[in-house]
């Protein structure tokens, strides 16, 4: 497995479940202050990223038999190490063998969302997610996460997501703050604008041929 760590995952996060969300914050505590320790961050994230898109995203069979609860964690264990003995660090390996053990393989996705948010955290990085109507190139991006140095505390993350139905321009979310300048975005306001316009004129017209005793 590859991946760089300058380049997270170009896909939002998935939505979790606050039980999920919990499983994947304690378990992805455990794997960054084992990999801190080793002082192997860096190499472990990306290849917890690079697990997450080029394999679970890639073969999802493959994950809903890693999830599945009809399969023993020693045969789970024995696929793990098929599958990533040699290609995988050890310490990410013994790590989902723990994983294994204790039945929660269905929740490598939630520890990789929340192993990456501790560790951009840790690295004094914030996850920007930018949607563009078309592939967003590099020198845009740098513009991008250069302008947002100067709205938030933190070095910028940038996420990219390629979303035609935005026509044009780019939406940027920033943990719960949104940023929108689509064009969608503005046509879609226009035309609220011009209904609630034409619903006020058509009310005004009919009171006018009201009669005045309202009957």
């Amino acid at each position: 497995m590859s991946a760089d760590s300058a380049n997270p995952p170009t896909r939002p996060p998935a939505a979790l479940d606050p039980r999920e969300r919990q499983v994947g914050v304690t378990y992805a505590k455990a794997l960054l202050g084992a990999a801190e320790k080793a002082g192997q961050s860096e190499a472990v994230m990306a290849e917890l990223d690079s697990l997450v898109t080029d394999l679970l995203d890639a073969f999802p069979r493959w994950e809903t038999v890693l999830a599945s609860g009809l399969i023993p964690p020693d045969e789970k264990i024995a696929m793990l190490d098929r599958s990533l003995g040699g290609r995988a660090s050890p310490l990410l390996l013994n790590f989902l063998k723990v994983l294994a053990r204790h039945g929660r393989l269905d929740a490598i996705r939630a520890v990789q969302l929340a192993a990456r948010e501790q560790f951009d955290e840790l690295r004094g990085r914030i996850p920007v997610e930018v949607h563009t109507a078309t592939p967003l190139d590099d020198a845009s991006a740098a513009r991008i996460a250069a302008a947002l140095r100067g709205m938030v505390s933190l070095e910028p993350d940038l996420i990219r997501v390629t979303n035609p139905s935005l026509i044009g321009g780019l939406v940027i979310r920033v943990g719960d703050t949104v940023y929108d300048g689509s064009v969608s975005s503005r046509l879609e306001r226009m035309r609220a604008q011009m209904m609630n316009r034409s619903v006020h004129e058509i009310q005004s017209r009919r009171d006018r041929f009201r009669p005045a005793g309202g009957n």
